[in-house]
C-alpha cells in the first residue's frame, strides 16, 4: 500500500495564504515588535529538522527518552483504550516518526483498521517521513498532509466522516504555547473533532531546575545551532544578511511562568537587511530575540487545562522517573 502525501492548495483551504508571503509577513511583524520575537514553528526546515533529531539523541535531552519509555511500556494499554472499528491516527508535527513506530507496530499486531495521517507544514520533513514509512510499514495506509494543523484536520474531516480520530501531539509540543494560547489551541482542536475522539498529548513535568536547563543548554552546542539556524533560514528565504557569529543562543528558566525561555542575543550593535521585504532591522548590543517557550506542567495543571477546553482525562501515562507524561484525553461534546 503506497505511502503518499498531499499539499493542501487554494481549493482545499479557506482563505489560503502563499507560504513564502506568509513567512515574510510573520518575520516582518515579529522583528518590528519590541521586544523582538520569532515563532518556534519556523525552526523545522530541512536543516532544523536534522538538528532537532540530533538534539533528541543527546544525553541531556531527557524528554524523548522518557516518551519512548512511556510508549513502549503502555502501548498495548493505550491501544485497548482507543480501539475502534476504523480510525484515523493523526499526528501533528510528526518529526522523524520514530516514537510513533512503537504505536504503529502495536496497532498492526492487533490488526486494527486504521490510516496514519501525519500533518506538518514542512514538505521536506514530510517527504523524509513518507519515504521512511513506505520502507518500514508498506502495509499501512499512510496519507500525509502538508498544511497548518487545523487546515489539515478540517480537510480530513470532509473526506472521512464516519471514522474516529486519535490525535497525537507528542514531544511536549504543547509546551511551546503560553497558557492562554494552549487553551485557544486545544479548544480549537476540540471544535475540529467529534464527540468521543481522542488526543494523546505529551507534557513535560516540572522538576529539578538544573536538569531542565541542561536539556536546553547542551554541552555540544547543538541546541545553539538549532536556534541560530532560524536566522539562517531567514537569510535563505528572504535574502537576508544575518551574521550568525554576532548572535548567541541563551536559555533560562522563568520560575514565575514555569517555562524555559529561549533567546538569540545580539552580541553587538548592528543592522540586518532582508532584501525580499526591503526592510532593515536594528539591534542594540545585548538585545534579545525571543524564539521559544517550553512550558512545564504540574499534574493539576493538566487536569485543569482539559476541563477548561472540553476534554475528559482518560489516563495518564508516566515514565519511571516521573519527568514526563503522555496524557490521553477524550473529546466530550455531551451536555
Amino acid at each position: 500500500m503506497p505511502a503518499s502525501y498531499k499539499i493542501l492548495g487554494p481549493k482545499d483551504i479557506d482563505n489560503p495564504l502563499d507560504e513564502k508571503k506568509s513567512f515574510a509577513l510573520d518575520i516582518l511583524l515579529s522583528l518590528s515588535q519590541t521586544p523582538k520575537k520569532l515563532s518556534s514553528k519556523y525552526f523545522y526546515d530541512t536543516e532544523g529538522s536534522k538538528l532537532f533529531t540530533a538534539i533528541t539523541e543527546l544525553p541531556e535531552y531527557y524528554l524523548t527518552k522518557c516518551e519512548f519509555e512511556i510508549l513502549d511500556k503502555y502501548k498495548h494499554e493505550l491501544a485497548n483504550l482507543v480501539s475502534s472499528n476504523s480510525f484515523n491516527l493523526i499526528e501533528l508535527g510528526p518529526g522523524d516518526g520514530k516514537k510513533t513506530n512503537l504505536l504503529l507496530n502495536c496497532f498492526i499486531e492487533k490488526k486494527f483498521d486504521f490510516s496514519y495521517v501525519p500533518i506538518d507544514i514542512s514538505e521536506s520533513s514530510m517527504q523524509t517521513l513518507i519515504v521512511s514509512m513506505q520502507k518500514s510499514f508498506p502495509s499501512i495506509n499512510v496519507n500525509g498532509i502538508v498544511s497548518e494543523y487545523f487546515d489539515g484536520i478540517k480537510w480530513l474531516q470532509k473526506t472521512s466522516h464516519d471514522k474516529k480520530n486519535l490525535i497525537l501531539f507528542m514531544g511536549s509540543n504543547i509546551g511551546n504555547f503560553s497558557v492562554i494560547h494552549a487553551r485557544v489551541f486545544l479548544r480549537s482542536l476540540w471544535n475540529s473533532l467529534n464527540n468521543g475522539d481522542y488526543i494523546l498529548i505529551g507534557f513535560d513535568l516540572k522538576k529539578d531546575i538544573d536538569l531542565m536547563l541542561e536539556a536546553y543548554n547542551d554541552s555540544k552546542g547543538i541546541t545553539s545551532q538549532f536556534n541560530l539556524n532560524l536566522l539562517n533560514r531567514i537569510n535563505k528565504v528572504l535574502d537576508g544578511n544575518f551574521d550568525l557569529s554576532k548572535f548567541r543562543h541563551f536559555a533560562n528558566y522563568e520560575a514565575y511562568s514555569g517555562a524555559i525561555e529561549s533567546y538569540l542575543v545580539s552580541l553587538t550593535e548592528q543592522k540586518v537587511f532582508l532584501r525580499e521585504i526591503g526592510q532593515s532591522f536594528s539591534f542594540k548590543a545585548w538585545e534579545a530575540i525571543h524564539t521559544e517557550y517550553s512550558y512545564k506542567y504540574l499534574e493539576s495543571d493538566i487536569k485543569h487545562l482539559a476541563d477548561e477546553t472540553g476534554f475528559i482525562v482518560e489516563k495518564q501515562f508516566f515514565d519511571s522517573k516521573h519527568y514526563f507524561v503522555d496524557s490521553l484525553w477524550r473529546v466530550n461534546k455531551v451536555n
